[in-house]
């Protein structure tokens, strides 16, 4: 194994841990504003432009589903699994999950399945 391919410290998994709970609480944030701003546009007196409503549509989806990634390697933190390539089984390197922690595959399989779009 290589030095790019080296398991996370203890040190490094706290860091990722700390970081991807602290992601968790922004999205979460990022949901109930959105909803609350959806909710007050849907009155009548401050109906909003379609345009406007789709934008929070795509933001609040694109929020949910990085909620959803980031649960996802907390889930394989607490489990262990943490770190693993979903396709290949081998290591993601270290500085792929330093820069983005809900990574769930290494590099070179990301890139198949990013060319097989």
């Amino acid at each position: 194994m290589d030095g790019r391919a080296a398991r996370l410290s203890p040190d490094d998994l706290a860091a990722v841990r700390a970081g991807l709970r602290e992601q968790r609480l922004f999205r979460e944030e990022q949901l109930r504003q959105i909803a609350a701003a959806t909710a007050r546009a849907a009155a009548p007196a401050h109906r909003r432009r379609t345009a406007q409503d789709e934008v929070d549509l795509k933001l609040a989806a694109s929020a949910r589903m990085v909620l959803a990634d980031v649960e996802a390697a907390l889930r394989r933190l607490a489990e262990g699994r943490y770190g693993t390539c979903h396709l290949c089984r081998r290591p993601v390197d270290r500085e792929r999950l330093m820069i983005v922690p809900q990574a769930r595959y290494c590099a070179r399989c990301q890139q198949v399945r990013e060319a097989g779009r």
